[in-house]
C-alpha cells in the first residue's frame, strides 16, 4: 500500500464521518419515523443499513462508470449536484404529504368522551378514540411503502466528496487503492447513521409525549419537511 493510498483512506474515513454527521438527512427520517411508525430498533436498523448501502452504492457506481468511460470529474460533479437537487425536493415533498397525512391522522384520532348510565343511577365518563383501534389493523398495508420511499430518496442522493476527492484520486494510484476507499467510505458512513439514528430513536422511545402522542406522524412530517429545506437552501 502506497504512502498515498494510506493517505486517502484516513481522508476518506475522516470525511464519511463529518459528511454524515453534518447532513441531517443522513439520520432524521429515520429517527422521527421510527417513533411515529413504533418500528422495532431492529427494523429501524435494517432500513438505515439499506438506505446507507443505497446511498453510498449509487455514487461508488457513478464513480467507477466515470472512470472506466473517462468521464471528466467536473461532468460527474455536476450531476451528483443535480442528484442532489432531485433527492432533496423529495425530501420535502416527501415530508409535506406526510405532515398533511400525519395532521389528518391525529384529526380522525381525536379523543372523545362516553357517558355511561348504571341502573343504580350512577354515570360515569370515559375517553378513548376509535380511529387507532381501526388503524392498527389496516397498519401492515401501507408500512412497507415508508421504508422503500426512503430508499429510493437516498439512491438518487449523493455523498458529494467521495468522486471528486476520494475515487478518482484513488484511480490514479490503483484499483486495489480505489476499492480500498470506497469500501473505508462507505463503512464509515454506514456506521456513524446507525450509531447516530439507534442512539437517539432509543432516548427518543423513553419520552413520552402525552396528548401530543397522536402527532407523531405530523412532527415526523414537518421534521423531514424542515430538513429538506436546509438541505436544498442552506446546503446542509
Amino acid at each position: 500500500m502506497t504512502n498515498d493510498i494510506s493517505i486517502l483512506i484516513v481522508t476518506a474515513a475522516s470525511i464519511a464521518f463529518i459528511h454524515t454527521i453534518l447532513g441531517p438527512d443522513h439520520y432524521i427520517p429515520f429517527i422521527v419515523l421510527a417513533k411515529a411508525r413504533n418500528w422495532t430498533k431492529i427494523k429501524t436498523a435494517w432500513v438505515t443499513f439499506f438506505c446507507g448501502l443505497g446511498h453510498v452504492g449509487s455514487s461508488i457506481i457513478l464513480g467507477l462508470i466515470g472512470i472506466v468511460l473517462g468521464i471528466g470529474v467536473h461532468k460527474l460533479v455536476l450531476f451528483e449536484s443535480f442528484r442532489g437537487n432531485i433527492a432533496a425536493w423529495l425530501f420535502i415533498i416527501l415530508g409535506f404529504v406526510y405532515f398533511i397525512w400525519g395532521m389528518r391522522q391525529a384529526y380522525k384520532n381525536k379523543p372523545h368522551q362516553h357517558i355511561h348510565f348504571h341502573k343504580d343511577g350512577t354515570k360515569h365518563i370515559h375517553e378513548h378514540t376509535h380511529h387507532e383501534e381501526h388503524a392498527h389493523v389496516h397498519d401492515d398495508k401501507n408500512k412497507s411503502v415508508t421504508p422503500w420511499a426512503l430508499f429510493i430518496i437516498f439512491v438518487l442522493g449523493p455523498c458529494e466528496p467521495l468522486i471528486p476527492i476520494l475515487m478518482y484520486p484513488a484511480a490514479k494510484n490503483s484499483m486495489h487503492g480505489l476499492v480500498l476507499v470506497a469500501l473505508v467510505f462507505s463503512i464509515i458512513t454506514i456506521i456513524t447513521m446507525l450509531s447516530i439514528v439507534l442512539i437517539t430513536s432509543y432516548g427518543i422511545s423513553l419520552v413520552r409525549l402525552g396528548k401530543l402522542e397522536r402527532y407523531t406522524h405530523a412532527i415526523a412530517g414537518i421534521t423531514i419537511f424542515i430538513s429538506g429545506l436546509g438541505i436544498q437552501f442552506l446546503g446542509l
